[in-house]
């Protein structure tokens, strides 16, 4: 696939260091080897389409002042048969480029060409990602933080895959440990409290309080009556666990898929612990010498690998530590499975827990690089200006489950990826649900579905676009329509930056600033001219632009309506 920005850059610093090897040869600047320049896209189209600061930083290696080295470098450029038309030198020697109608028209034929492939690339040469999101405690309900992983998880998922990544969204069930065993208290708390009540059986004060529990343990009751009464606690709270956690896990699974979520792979953390997996890495790190024994505890030797202090991987009673576990699930992920790169999206809760466990993988012989996290900040639930709590049966949090039944999923997807994960999100309730053009997803979705219409009122003058040539595409001059088409080439760009960074927020600031230089196009060019040739190209234009609306929308998983 083609990445006309990328391909444009290129082009120019050939051209560039071609004019320097040119200058040299004559004597206009002096041999030698030009130092590293940047290509960029200047803010203001009246600087060019690209710039340069090839003779900013040559002065101290060519002994001249910058203007002059731009002045000598425009003068040995050769332009012709390339994608641009001219060069100017502005202030003390950047050098400005203004590409050619070819270039243009190329990016829209790109689009036109490509379709629904347009905007992919090989950057990611087919690495081996794995993206582990939401792994929300199975124990209770989504709530907003696991809303915007979600969205944040599965939008970079998307990214990277556009990007040339081979992709793996996983989800890691935390099915084993300290809370499973607090939730198999809270349900055997219930299910007594059932047939004792709740003056007999009182409720443990670090128990999970949430409607759901209860809930739980009254279909148990439904089913299968007063049948653990009598049983040994151990074996109570073992068959309310086996029933209700799988339900939980299900609900999980359903409440995603709602939001339009699916994992490639649900990982159990108890499969770890069966298979010896937790074991096996506690044993690796042993004979490594990164472990020791102290109060009969098994202890790893954070501190050497950047750890505030040292860890206990296993403890005096013989069990392994959440932390043990989550070592050897990363050592599966990147050893056992073969991923190049792992990366998890996490709360910023969490960030004390980052730099211990890439550390771990060090210790272990892994690579601290092959993991990365990801760390989001809060949401905070804002209606008219304020912060809201909603108020819902399932307990003091706002759950996924609640969001979605009050705000349209399309508008939760866009609002969850609108700032970069390390800000704090304000989601405004009410403008989610508004239907105009301050509505950021309603601003996008409806200019698609003003092209649908723009489309459907020519066929109904029996118009119909045609296929167009690149003489016919070079007459998209008009400044409006320059503006919509380098949009339109920087997706492939955006994509790769949104890959790199780890920040798919990019993609939806993108396609918010991709439908404001549509509406301004359709304000500025009428689409039905007499020049059946510009008509054309217009058409054109209209529909790469809508290729581009669907595309970025799609790996969203936001719709992309024909009409509103």
């Amino acid at each position: 696939m083609r990445n006309p920005i990328r391909e444009a850059k290129e082009e120019l610093s050939s051209l560039i260091l071609a004019a320097i090897r040119a200058a040299a040869a004559d004597g206009a600047l002096p041999e030698g080897e030009a130092p590293q320049f940047t290509v960029e896209i200047p803010n203001d189209p009246a600087h060019g389409d690209f710039a340069a600061n090839a003779a900013m930083v040559s002065a101290r290696a060519f002994h001249k002042p910058p203007r002059q080295i731009a002045e000598a470098i425009v003068a040995h450029l050769s332009l012709e048969g390339t994608h641009f038309e001219r060069a100017e030198i502005a202030g003390p020697g950047f050098l400005n480029f203004f590409a050619s109608g070819r270039w243009f028209a190329g990016a829209v034929a790109d689009a036109l060409t490509e379709r629904e492939e347009y905007g992919r690339t090989g950057f990611g040469g087919g690495k081996k990602v794995m993206v582990e999101f939401v792994s929300a405690n199975p124990t209770g309900p989504m709530h907003m933080g696991n809303a915007r992983g979600g969205a944040i998880g599965d939008g970079l998922a998307a990214a990277l895959d556009a990007a040339g990544y081979e992709v793996t969204r996983e989800f890691y069930i935390n099915d084993a440990g300290n809370q499973i065993e607090k939730f198999g208290v809270s349900l055997e708390a219930r299910y007594l409290q059932h047939f004792k009540g709740e003056d007999a059986v009182p409720f443990p004060e670090d128990g999970y309080h949430g409607a759901d529990i209860t809930e739980r343990s009254e279909e148990y009751i439904a089913l299968h009556g007063g049948a653990l009464l009598e049983a040994d606690p151990a074996e109570r709270r073992r068959a309310l666990v086996e029933y209700a956690l799988p339900k939980n896990v299900e609900k999980l699974r359903s409440d995603l898929e709602k939001y339009r979520i699916t994992f490639d792979c649900w990982f159990p953390e108890s499969s770890l612990h069966e298979s010896g997996a937790v074991r096996e890495a506690i044993e690796t790190l042993q004979s490594r010498g990164m472990t020791y024994e102290k109060d009969g505890a098994v202890w790893y030797r954070a501190t050497e690998f950047g750890g505030e202090k040292d860890e206990v991987l296993v403890r005096a009673n013989g069990f392994p530590t959440y932390f043990a576990a989550d070592i050897a699930y990363h050592y599966n992920k990147l050893v056992t499975r073969g991923y190049d790169l792992a990366i998890d999206v996490w709360g910023a809760d969490h960030h004390g827990h980052v730099a211990r466990l890439k550390g771990a993988m060090e210790a272990i012989g892994v690579g601290g690089d092959k993991l990365d996290v990801v760390l989001m900040q809060l949401v905070r639930l804002m209606k008219d200006g304020e912060p809201f709590k909603m108020s819902k049966r399932t307990g003091r949090a706002v759950t996924l489950g609640d969001l979605l039944e009050d705000i349209p999923i399309d508008a939760a997807r866009f609002f969850f990826n609108m700032r970069e994960p390390s800000s704090t999100l304000d989601f405004d309730l009410d403008l989610a649900v508004e239907e105009s053009n301050q509505n950021p997803v309603y601003y996008v979705q409806y200019a698609h579905a003003r092209i649908s219409s723009i489309f459907k009122n020519f066929a109904a003058e029996g118009i119909r676009r045609r296929e167009v040539s690149e003489a016919e595409l070079c007459l998209l001059a008009d400044p409006a329509e320059r503006e919509l088409i380098r949009q339109i080439a920087l997706l492939p760009e955006e994509i790769i930056a949104a890959a790199k960074n780890y920040d798919p927020a990019r993609l939806t600031h993108y396609v918010v600033e991709l439908a404001t230089r549509f509406h301004r196009f359709y304000t500025a060019c009428r689409c039905k001219v007499e020049d059946e040739r510009l008509m054309q190209a217009r058409l054109a234009l209209c529909e790469a632009a809508q290729i581009v609306l669907r595309n970025v929308l799609s790996m969203l998983k936001i719709t992309a309506p024909e009409t509103m």
